[in-house]
């Protein structure tokens, strides 16, 4: 039997024309909303952020050492809610884009890690926001290197299993 939750997002889905077995073939978990969220501050575009509680913490000891090696780590995104994602969506099907080409870039409402709370968008000064060449930068480099040591990965390598274009931004904190 379907939770609430699991209910409402495939109405959601249905209602979007998500295909009905979007998270399967996507081999892509259900990510319930946070329900420990605490602010986290604003980010590049000056819009207050939150994060789940243990990944704020993580992600304050990640930039603070980051900043010791003269790398600065800027928030661009953190968590959004199944609604957000859903507007988002919206937005771009508004647009006339098509659903298939939404769903390589930003997945459904309800399977976003950014549900988690957990997942953050990154950037740093000089880089332009949300693009491959995020890659190319010495934060980048750091955090291949170093963001592991603070519970967070890199969600969606080239070549990802989920089918995700490459996300060189997208980090998320594991729980432990």
């Amino acid at each position: 039997m379907q939770s609430s939750y699991q209910q409402r997002i495939a109405a959601l889905h249905a209602d979007l024309g998500i295909p009905a077995d979007y998270a399967r073939t996507r081999g892509l978990s259900l990510q319930p909303e946070c329900d420990q969220l605490v602010a986290a501050g604003r980010d590049i575009f000056d819009r207050e952020q939150s994060m789940h509680q243990q990944a704020w913490q993580s992600w304050q000891a990640m930039c603070a050492a980051a900043q010791q090696a003269q790398i600065v780590l800027q928030l661009v995104s953190a968590y959004r809610s199944v609604n957000y994602q859903e507007n988002l969506f919206k937005k771009k099907l508004a647009t006339g884009q098509d659903i298939n080409a939404i769903l390589k870039v930003n997945a459904a409402p309800g399977f976003s890690e950014h549900h988690s709370g957990c997942a953050l968008d990154l950037s740093c000064p000089g880089a332009e926001c949300l693009e491959e060449s995020f890659e190319q930068t010495t934060a980048f480099a750091w955090l291949q290197q170093h963001a592991a040591a603070f519970d967070f990965h890199l969600s969606f390598p080239r070549n990802n299993p989920q089918g995700f274009l490459y996300e060189p931004w997208h980090w998320c904190y594991r729980q432990k």
